[in-house]
């Protein structure tokens, strides 16, 4: 891959990273060392069933002053101002985040409230932050958002009737605990569509106008941890060295994109997400192919790379026949891991992919696509090609 001469770029990354089967026993140890002493922890209600509570809370032990579980599958605005409200009240001086990417977006916007002050609404845009937020331990129990590591985070605002970004370089969490017990029991579904979540985040970090070295060097090797591992996960999810090895892959690819943005398949899946509730994970992975035929003349090196990390390109290959061999590889591999096909197998209408394309419009992740898109009959079209 050849850059500008004039490349210029900024990466961050200032997460510390606890990795190893049984690793979540360290919060105690990683929140002392933050100096904090009353942890509220931000969680769902199937993480509790799951009974994945319970052993933080033993190791947290008194320093646990609260759990806050209300937390749906797609969170919202006013979901993160009762979790805020929740949380001063147990006088919380840290907040622990144990679930997926909705329990760790909800709990990155509380860490605004407790320092800041105001409601949700009041924190929604780009850069507003001047320093430092309450500090947050992520533990997650799934494995694609990258949200451990991000500084962005996805909210519905149920007045708007869409989803709304939060981009903020004093949100990243301060530490990221990955512990591959805590994905140990996911179902295949969700282990496949988690997984797709990150395979789009590098991909789309590769052919986003942003991309840069070091996101690239982490965006390859995400994909090449899950072309190799997250089947293996969906064949057995005991598999913990696979789990691990995709749990590491979703947090690079983390880094990744959270450096170099995304494009216009996470617009797609904002959009659809907002109207039709499709987990955003799946819409992802069921878009990204259709979206890589739709920008491959335009991200052509980019695509080479994908091709990389799949393993699929040969030597002497040129780039154009290797962006196109990673698009077949891509297509290959959401069948291998039984991902679902079809946006109408999840409960899209026909009319929801017209409203979706209008909104989809308004999308800021749309900005940095390698193909321009100035009218929403382009993304429509894709949309149809999913459905």
């Amino acid at each position: 891959m050849a850059y500008d001469q004039d490349l210029e770029f900024i990466y961050y990354g200032p997460t510390r990273v606890v990795f190893g089967v049984g690793s979540s026993r360290e919060v105690e140890v990683e929140m002392s060392s933050l100096g904090c002493d009353r942890a509220v922890v931000m969680t769902d209600p199937g993480i509790i069933k799951a009974g994945l509570l319970d052993g933080v809370k033993d190791t947290l032990g008194k320093k646990c002053v609260g759990v806050f579980s209300d937390i749906p599958q797609d969170t919202g605005v006013g979901i993160v101002n009762r979790a805020a409200d929740y949380a001063k009240e147990c006088g919380a001086n840290i907040i622990i985040s144990l679930g997926g990417g909705s329990v760790i977006d909800t709990a990155k916007n509380v860490c605004i409230i407790l320092k800041e002050g105001g409601r949700c609404e009041d924190w929604q845009g780009l850069g507003m932050l001047s320093g430092p937020v309450t500090p947050h331990i992520v533990i997650p129990t799934t494995a694609g958002t990258g949200s451990e590591v991000t500084f962005a985070t996805v909210l519905f605002d149920e007045t708007k009737g869409q989803k709304v970004l939060t981009n903020e370089m004093f949100n990243a969490p301060r530490v990221a605990i990955l512990d591959p017990k805590m994905t140990e029991k996911l179902p295949p579904l969700l282990t496949a569509g988690t997984g797709m979540d990150a395979m789009c985040h590098a991909v789309e970090s590769l052919h986003s106008l942003q991309h840069e070295p070091i996101a690239d060097g982490l965006a390859i090797h995400a994909i090449r941890l899950l072309s190799r591992n997250l089947p293996a996960c969906v064949d057995d999810g005991s598999d913990l060295s696979a789990r691990g090895q995709v749990q590491i892959a979703a947090l690079l690819a983390g880094w990744a994109f959270g450096n170099a943005l995304v494009g216009v398949v996470h617009a797609m899946a904002h959009s659809i997400g907002a109207i039709a509730r499709v987990p955003h994970g799946i819409a992802n992975g069921i878009l990204l192919p259709h979206c890589m035929d739709f920008n491959l003349e335009d991200a052509v090196e980019g695509y080479g790379m994908v091709a990389e990390g799949f393993g699929v390109r040969d030597r002497g290959m040129d780039s154009l026949t290797a962006a196109r061999e990673s698009i077949k590889a891509m297509k290959a591999f959401t069948k291998r891991i039984k991902h679902p096909q079809k946006l109408s197998g999840v409960g899209v209408k026909e009319a929801d992919i017209a409203r979706a394309s209008e909104l989809c419009m308004s999308d800021g992740s749309i900005l940095n696509n390698p193909k321009m898109i100035i009218d929403s009959s382009q993304v429509l079209e894709i949309y149809k090609k999913a459905f």
